[in-house]
C-alpha cells in the first residue's frame, strides 16, 4: 500500500469518525493551539514501492520422467555443476529393450506377410490379364463367369497387400515408439547450470512426471549466473510500477549491502489467482514482479529472501511539504456549502478535500492542494502553495484540532508571541528535533 494512501486512509477515519472528540477536546477559540512550522520549500523527491519475495534464477529446468521405472543410476549430486548432454540418471532398461525386440520382431512379421500379400496379388492380376485377353477374342475360351471371378481375385489380392503395407507401417510406428520410451530411460541436462534440487535416490522409483504432482519431479537444473528477486507487490502499488524501473534489492543472506537491479517483467493476473486460491474481501492481492538483478554476490542461490526497492518516480528540486501536513476537511468544516465550487487546485476524496494549514500571522487558513509523488517523508506540490509559505507540520493531534480562523502558537513561541517561533526553515528544523 502507498505511502500517501496509508495516510489518507488514516486521516479519513480520524476525520469521519472523531468529528464529534474534535468539536469536544478543541480548545476555545481565543486560546491559541501549540505547533510546528515547517517553510515550504524545494528538495529532491524519490518516489518508491517496497515489497518482499525471494530469488530465482531466470532460467531453471524442472526434470520429470516420461516413463515409470526403478531408478539404477544417478550420477549426480545437489549443487553439482553440469554441463549440457550429461547424465543425470538412468531408468532400468530392462522393460523398455525387451518391449523394443518385441516391436522389431513384429514390423519382421508384418514385412513378410506384405511379401506374401504382393506375390498373391500380381499372381492374381496375371490371371486376370490372361482370362481378359480371352474372353476379349471372342472365341468362347472363357465364360463371362470366370472372367468375372479373375478380376474379383485380382481385386481382393491387391486389397490384401494394401492391408498389409499399413500393417508394416503400424508396427514400424510401434517400433519407433518402443526405441523413443528406451532412449527416455537415460536422462540428460537439457542445460548448463547446477543441480539445485534433487528429490530421488538410486533404488527409488520414478514415475510419470504431471503438472498437478508434485512427488513426480526429479530435480531442478538452474543457471545461477542470470538470476532475479520475484517480489510480490501490493495492488495499490502495481500500476506505478513499469518494466525498466530500477531497484536495489536486500538479500537476507547477504545483509552487508543491496543489490542494482531492473524491472524485467510484471504479471498480468495476481499471485492468489495464479495459485487458484478463492481472493476474500479482506485478502491482500498481489501482483508477481520479477527484477533482474546485477551483478549478484557469490553464494547466491533460490529460495533466498529478498526485500525490493523500486524506484517508480523521480523528482528534482521540488516544492515540497511533510506527510503529516496533508490533512482532510469536508465541506461542513470548511463553511463549503453543497453546490459551492471547490477552490482551484483542491483535490477531493470520498471523506473530503485535501489540504493544508498555512500559517498567517498567529492563526492559520486551509489551502487545497494537490499533491504528486510521495518521498519517504514529503509530498511533491503540484499546486495550491507557493515557495516559503509556511504549513502547519505537527503534531497530528494539534492538526485535528485547527479549523480555518484558529489562532496558533508555534513550539518554543512564549505567551505573548515572542520567542524562536520565527517560522524560518532552520529554526524549526531544529525544534522539531529537540
Amino acid at each position: 500500500m502507498t505511502t500517501r494512501k496509508k495516510v489518507l486512509i488514516g486521516i479519513g477515519v480520524a476525520a469521519l469518525l472523531g468529528v464529534m472528540a474534535y468539536m469536544a477536546i478543541r480548545q476555545p477559540r481565543g486560546e491559541r493551539v501549540d505547533v510546528r512550522t515547517e517553510e515550504v520549500g524545494r528538495r529532491d523527491l524519490v518516489s518508491r514501492v517496497t515489497a518482499t519475495g525471494h530469488v530465482e534464477a531466470r532460467r531453471a529446468v524442472e526434470i520429470s520422467a516420461d516413463i515409470a521405472g526403478r531408478i539404477v543410476e544417478l550420477p549426480v549430486e545437489e549443487g553439482q555443476e553440469v554441463e549440457e548432454g550429461d547424465l543425470l540418471l538412468r531408468i532400468d532398461p530392462t522393460q523398455y529393450r525387451a518391449a523394443v525386440r518385441k516391436a522389431e520382431a513384429a514390423v519382421a512379421e508384418a514385412e513378410a506377410r506384405e511379401a506374401r500379400a504382393e506375390a498373391a496379388y500380381r499372381r492374381a492380376s496375371r490371371a486376370w490379364e490372361r482370362t481378359r485377353k480371352l474372353r476379349d477374342a471372342g472365341e468362347n475360351y472363357v465364360t463371362e463367369d470366370e472372367a468375372e471371378a479373375a478380376e474379383t481375385d485380382a481385386e481382393l489380392a491387391r486389397a490384401e497387400w494394401n492391408a498389409a503395407q499399413h500393417a508394416v507401417e503400424q508396427a514400424r510406428a510401434a517400433l519407433n515408439e518402443a526405441r523413443d520410451r528406451l532412449e527416455k530411460t537415460t536422462i540428460r541436462a537439457p542445460m548448463t547450470g547446477r543441480v539445485t534440487r534433487l528429490n530421488v535416490d538410486v533404488g527409488e522409483t520414478a514415475v510419470v512426471g504431471t503438472m498437478n504432482n508434485p512427488g513426480s519431479l526429479l530435480l531442478t537444473i538452474s543457471d545461477l549466473g542470470d538470476m532475479e528477486a520475484v517480489l510480490e507487490v501490493d495492488e495499490t502499488d502495481i500500476p506505478r510500477v513499469s518494466v525498466g524501473d530500477s531497484a536495489s534489492v536486500e538479500v537476507d543472506a547477504f545483509p552487508d549491502g543491496t543489490i542494482a537491479g531492473r524491472v524485467r517483467k510484471i504479471s498480468n493476473s495476481s499471485v492468489q489467482g495464479a495459485r487458484g486460491q478463492a481472493g476474500g474481501g479482506d485478502q491482500a492481492v498481489d501482483f508477481e514482479v520479477r527484477v533482474a538483478l546485477r551483478d549478484p554476490p557469490a553464494g547466491i542461490r533460490p529460495d533466498l529472501s529478498a526485500t525490493g526497492d523500486i524506484i517508480t518516480a523521480v523528482r528534482e528540486d521540488a516544492l515540497a511539504i511533510p506527510i503529516i501536513a496533508l490533512t482532510l476537511r469536508t465541506r461542513e468544516q470548511l463553511d463549503l456549502g453543497p453546490d459551492a465550487e471547490i477552490p482551484a487546485g483542491a483535490r477531493q476524496s470520498g471523506e473530503g478535500v485535501e489540504g493544508v494549514f498555512v500559517v498567517r500571522g498567529d492563526s492559520v487558513v486551509f489551502r487545497p492542494i494537490d499533491v504528486g509523488v510521495a518521498g519517504e517523508s514529503h509530498f511533491e506540490v503540484e499546486s495550491g502553495l507557493s515557495e516559503d509559505d509556511t504549513v502547519v507540520s505537527g503534531p497530528y493531534e494539534a492538526i485535528r484540532q485547527l479549523e480555518p480562523g484558529s489562532r496558533v502558537r508555534r513550539t518554543g513561541e512564549t505567551a505573548d508571541g515572542n520567542g524562536n517561533g520565527d517560522g524560518s526553515t532552520g529554526s524549526d528544523t531544529s525544534r522539531n528535533g529537540s
